[in-house]
This record gives C-alpha cells, sequence and structure tokens, in this order.
C-alpha cells in the first residue's frame, strides 16, 4: 500500500507499527446540524481508505469521535458555541440536539453505505482522559495557566508547522484575521486545553476539574480519545483539509508532549467538495443533505459514485449536471451488471489477473476513478466469461460499496411512486390544518403497502420495506 502522507508531502509506502494490524483514527462530527454533502465526501474517502486496506489483507481497527461538546470558532473565546446555537435554533437542550443529529449523521452514514467505524466515542464521555492528558502537560513544563484558563505553550513543539508547511511569520498578528490577540496567552498561536473562564459565562456543558468548573478546548478531544482506543501509537489520522491547521497540528503538539515521543506516522486529508460559489457549507447557499438529494430523486449512491470518480486529494466541483452525469453512468453499470447470467466456471488466471489490477489501484494512494475503470475493463472483456465477472464485480464491491447486485429502489412502479408522492401531499396539508390523525392514517395506509416515510428538515421522503 502506498499512500500520500501530509506529514512528509510525498507519497510512501504504508508501514504499519504492528506487523499486519492498522489503527486508523478519523475526526467525526460536531453534531449541532444535519452533515452536509460536502462534509459527508471525507467519510467516504475514509471509507475506501478503511476497506481498501482490509480487501489488502491489513487487520484495520477504526475508531471516530462524536463532538458533541459545544465549541467556540476558535481558540481565542471567540463566535458562538455550535451546540447552544443549535439547541437555540430547534428549542431543544444541547443533549437532544447532540443525540438527534448523531442519529441523523448514522443514517446518512448507512444511506452511503459508508462502514460505521468499529469504535465510536462521544467527547463528553471522555472528560476524565482529557484532565489526565492536560495535568501531566502542565506537570512537564508543555502547558501554562492563565487568567484561569490552561493553554499549550507551542514554544515548547520543536516541529509545531511540518505538518501544515505553514510559515510563522504569516500567522502573526495583523498578517491575518485567524489571528487574534489575547493577553493571557505567551504566544498568539498558543491553544486552549482547558476553559474555565470564558466570555460565555453560562455555558450549559461544564464539568470540573483541577482548574475549577470548565470544558475541554476543541483539540484535546481526538488525542483524548485515540489514547484511550490505541494507546501510545496511531498508524494513520484521517480528516478534511481543513482540519490540518490549526486542529491536526495542536493534537500532534500535545499528544506527543503527553507521549514523549513520535505519535502517528501518515495523515491522509481529503480535500473539499465545492459548490460554483467555493467552499461548500452549512452557511453558504442551499444547504446540501443527502436528504436534499433523495428529495430531488437521486440515490445516495448516485452521490457515492459521483465521489469514487474523483481522486480524494483533488478538489471536486458539485452541480447537480454533474451529478446527473455520474446518476446515469450508474445506472448504465448497473443495467449491465443486471444482465449477467452465470454460465461456465470462474476462470481463475483470469479472475487473479484483474483483482491484482483491482489491488493495483487501491494501492495507488487509493485511486478509486481507476478502481472505476478496472470495473468497466471487466464489464467490457470478451476474454472473461459471465461467472467470472460476477464473481470479480462481488470482489470489488467489497470496496466498492455500490450494491452492484441490489435491486433498485428505482424499479418502482411509475404509478405506484405517483401515488406515493401524492398521499405524501395530502399528508403534508393534512398537518398544516392539524390534521394529525388523517397524517397518521396516511402514514399507515403507506406502511401497510410497504412504503415506510421519513420526515427530515428538507422535507419527506420514503423507502420501501
Amino acid at each position: 500500500m502506498r499512500i500520500y502522507n501530509t506529514l512528509s508531502k510525498k507519497i510512501e509506502e504504508f508501514i504499519p507499527n504492528d506487523g499486519n494490524n492498522v489503527k486508523i483514527y478519523t475526526c467525526g462530527p460536531t453534531v449541532y446540524h444535519y452533515a452536509h454533502i460536502g462534509n459527508l465526501r471525507t467519510y467516504i474517502f475514509e471509507d475506501i481508505l478503511e476497506k481498501g486496506l482490509t480487501y489488502l489483507g491489513y487487520n484495520v481497527k477504526r475508531a471516530m469521535n462524536i463532538t458533541d461538546v459545544g465549541h467556540l470558532t476558535s481558540d481565542g473565546d471567540t463566535g458562538e458555541d455550535k451546540m447552544e446555537k443549535g439547541a437555540r435554533r430547534e428549542g431543544k437542550t444541547v443533549y437532544e440536539i447532540a443525540d438527534f443529529y448523531t442519529e441523523a449523521f448514522l443514517n446518512d452514514m448507512k444511506k452511503l453505505n459508508i462502514k460505521i467505524p468499529s469504535i465510536i466515542e462521544k467527547a463528553s464521555d471522555n472528560i476524565d482522559i482529557y484532565i489526565k492528558m492536560i495535568s501531566k502537560m502542565l506537570d512537564d513544563g508543555y502547558a501554562y495557566i492563565s487568567n484561569g484558563n490552561v493553554y499549550f505553550d507551542i514554544s515548547k513543539a520543536d516541529s509545531y508547522y511540518e505538518l501544515s508547511g505553514k510559515n510563522p511569520d504569516d500567522l502573526k498578528i495583523g498578517v491575518r484575521d485567524t489571528v487574534s490577540l489575547d493577553s493571557s496567552k505567551k504566544n498568539p498561536m498558543d491553544f486552549v486545553l482547558w476553559f474555565t473562564l470564558s466570555k460565555f459565562e453560562n455555558q450549559i456543558m461544564k464539568w470540573d476539574s483541577p482548574w475549577g468548573v470548565g470544558y475541554p478546548g476543541w483539540h484535546i478531544e481526538c488525542s483524548g480519545i485515540s489514547y484511550k482506543i490505541f494507546g501510545d501509537y496511531l498508524d494513520i489520522h484521517c480528516g478534511g483539509v481543513d482540519n490540518i491547521f490549526p486542529h491536526h497540528t495542536n493534537e500532534i503538539a500535545q499528544s506527543e508532549a503527553f507521549l514523549g515521543h513520535k505519535w502517528c506516522n501518515y495523515w491522509c486529508h481529503g480535500a473539499h467538495l465545492n459548490d460554483e460559489s467555493g467552499k461548500m457549507s452549512k452557511s453558504n447557499g442551499e444547504f446540501l443533505t443527502v436528504s436534499l438529494l433523495e428529495k430531488k430523486g437521486y440515490s445516495p449512491l448516485d452521490y457515492r459514485f459521483f465521489c469514487l470518480n474523483s481522486h480524494y486529494r483533488n478538489s471536486l466541483v458539485f452541480t447537480y449536471d454533474s451529478l446527473d452525469i455520474a446518476r446515469n453512468a450508474y445506472k448504465k453499470v448497473k443495467n449491465k451488471v443486471s444482465l449477467l447470467k452465470e454460465e461456465g466456471d470462474i476462470q481463475k488466471d483470469l479472475f487473479d489477473k484483474y483483482r491484482g489490477m483491482f489491488c493495483d489501484a487501491i494501492s495507488n494512494d487509493l485511486n478509486t476513478s481507476s478502481m472505476i475503470t478496472v470495473l468497466y475493463d471487466v464489464l467490457k472483456a470478451n476474454e472473461l466469461n459471465n461467472t467470472t465477472k460476477i464473481e470479480l464485480l462481488k470482489d470489488f464491491d467489497k470496496v466498492l460499496s455500490l450494491d452492484l447486485f441490489v435491486e433498485d429502489d428505482s424499479s418502482i412502479d411509475k404509478d405506484f411512486e405517483e401515488y406515493i408522492t401524492n398521499m405524501i401531499n395530502e399528508r403534508n396539508e393534512a398537518k398544516k390544518n392539524k390534521d394529525y390523525a388523517r397524517a397518521d392514517e396516511i402514514r399507515n395506509t403507506l406502511l401497510e403497502k410497504k412504503v415506510k416515510l421519513i420526515d427530515t428538515r428538507e422535507g419527506t421522503t420514503f423507502e420501501l420495506m
């Protein structure tokens, strides 16, 4: 396996710390809102990484955090607490918000055939780990207390800018808006490990600590959870490119200060999904979610196929026209697969040949577009009988996860689909008129017909049971 390492800025041979066993940590969502499809592109890349390594014969253990602790937008005590913002928006408690959007995120993962990591840890469940790490960093001189808060001293981290490749002079106060004066810090780029005194005096999510009642800084979570699950060494740490600085940079500094040695050898980052106006975000234009795509008639796997046709390190521009092209190509692949009928025995030599080509694509820095090309090569190869094609495609789908041999819901009868749509519209009107009895009656009628309604913030969709 060869993969691009952000730390070294080059493609390297992947060598795990422990033989064939691989430890992967992937940054999870902050659960204050639905994940947009830009967020989910990163999780698709991480899914291909985990499944690709498994396909190549590695034993993979993957952990992910769920950030259910409210965070400010920077280490300078600025911005809004995301969890409390979500709670105000929906009239719920921060804990109800966290539970609701955690479930929504995991449902989106399932729809996209993203394997749920074997270990998921809530940030709020690990306060004791953060306190343990911060206490040791204070004892060892890597951290200091100022104005009631605990800060990490980046002057003690010898290779602080190695991951990001940033020039410290470009980060001086006044050069960039992201760097602001905080009189409590020794250095402008020092970051918070624990807040006890914040401008947010009525913070809901607070815990006791040796330094007073407060809450953790937003970098310590991933370091703490990774240490709890994997111990002193981690093989691969993943995330989006926006995590490189400062989040992953600060993770390295604090983890290596706590552990006393190099922590993680390989850092892998997925590029942004942009819309035509720039980087996709929750506040930029139409809020693009999996549910919205479904409402517009797309399958979540249309979007997965769209992502797989581009390399994870290349920025990808989303338009509905480009998604239409991907959807049509995906449908053609599914149609060709559906026409394959077993004939003859598996051609072992040819099976191994094409499987080797697929392995090469995985090993070449997760080249998913090459994986798709091998899939097309199998479909059109005259030297392969149908039995061999079927077995190869089933094998490839362990990584691609495109449900190549699953019948499409799109095969639904058009008249039945129109009936469902009309029933949904009638139910929406009944709810609008506060006729909840009729709304429930419509839901139950559709359930009897094996149609499950799914209510989202973007509207009501359905799935066949």
